[in-house]
């Protein structure tokens, strides 16, 4: 295996998914999170809906419905000028969810669909050709799996109408897809030439390698070497079968280890465990995690790929109840998390200065 050159490392570009700066549970404002992000040096956000249903809140002075899409469409270009203001683009747009395999003549089915079109206006709105789409975690009985392919490739159509992509993310709680081997097949199938991948550190590490039902945090269904071969075999066959311009984005985030094991059974949300895990147990990297993030991010750059890393984390501490954080110090953090990941993943030795070190507690 050749190692990476690092001259092609520094100037990936960096983004910041928008809804996850600050506690999880209570997120500051969003003008606040724009400020933080766009003085840490990042060039540009991953846009959450609820962060334009959030700051339309304060906009418009009372909630707007998630469906009311002129009023979310006024919202939504409110924050491109927001961002403008700050020197920052919208990379993509976030989470579309549970869109794809309703059933024929389903309620299911109609709402994807009309959600679909309410979205690409606001991604019209907001200036950003990238619509992220998560493997669906609707409960395998309501689906339809023959009609997966079909939906997103009319989803393509609808988008590609605009000039927009789709990128297709497995989320590790998938009931249909959650390994990146899932939904590689998945585009593969597609084929469609405005489709490709969201690639996740915490979804591949933490499905493939990690549990959190387990008292190891490990996956226990194999022996611990074989789980590492099972995995590195996984990193080596994602690193050569998938072609560097099918990744739109790699998403960058470590994991807590769970101080008590989940149950295995979803919760009463209908929240499966590595759903739960995902909502508020991810830190930056470095920062008291145990994924194997360099390893994921490693196979992804040796697929050639050098576009977009976007830092999303859901940090409310290693017990997952809520941290206070200065979220300009956080957001720096993130920043220099970068320079440290790509050096590693080249096996280049740097010094560890004070900055790239865990960050603190805010009171």
């Amino acid at each position: 295996m050749s190692a990476l050159d690092y001259a092609t490392l520094p100037m990936i570009p960096i983004s910041y998914a928008s809804c996850s700066l600050g506690n999880p549970s209570k997120p500051p404002p969003l003008l606040d999170r724009l400020h933080a992000i766009s003085t840490a040096g990042f060039t540009a956000i991953e846009l959450s809906f609820p962060d334009i249903l959030s700051y339309g809140e304060t906009l418009l002075g009372h909630s707007p419905d998630p469906k009311s899409y002129d009023e979310l469409c006024n919202v939504a270009a409110a924050i491109k000028q927001e961002c403008d203001k700050r020197k920052l683009g919208i990379m993509m747009l976030q989470p579309f969810s549970n869109f794809e395999g309703w059933k024929e003549g389903s309620e299911g089915r109609k709402d994807a669909f009309e959600r679909a079109k309410g979205w690409i206006r606001i991604m019209q709105a907001c200036g950003t050709d990238i619509l992220q789409v998560g493997s669906s975690d609707t409960p395998i009985e309501n689906l339809d799996l023959g009609k997966v392919v079909l939906d997103l490739r009319e989803l393509c159509g609808l988008l590609e109408e605009h000039g927009f992509k789709l990128a297709y993310e497995n989320w590790c709680w998938s009931t249909h897809a959650p390994d990146w081997k899932d939904v590689w097949k998945i585009v593969k199938e597609v084929d469609r030439p405005n489709i490709g991948l969201c690639l996740d550190t915490f979804q591949t590490a933490g499905g493939e390698w990690a549990d959190p039902t387990t008292q190891s945090g490990l996956r226990e269904d194999v022996s611990k070497e074989e789980l590492e071969k099972r995995f590195h075999k996984s990193l080596d066959d994602l690193a050569q079968t998938i072609p560097k311009d099918k990744i739109y984005l790699l998403q960058i985030s470590d994991a807590y280890k769970v101080p008590t094991p989940f149950s295995a059974e979803a919760d009463e949300q209908g929240m499966r465990p590595r759903g739960r895990w995902s909502h508020d147990f991810r830190p930056l990297p470095y920062n008291g995690g145990y994924l194997p993030v360099v390893d994921v991010t490693t196979a992804v750059l040796r697929t050639g790929f050098r576009g977009w890393f976007s830092y999303e984390v859901f940090d409310a501490g290693p017990e997952g109840k809520g941290r206070n954080v200065d979220i300009v110090a956080y957001a720096q953090a993130a920043s220099n998390v970068q320079g440290r990941l790509i050096a590693q993943c080249a096996g280049k030795k740097i010094p560890i200065t004070k900055e790239m070190e865990t960050v603190e507690e805010h009171n």
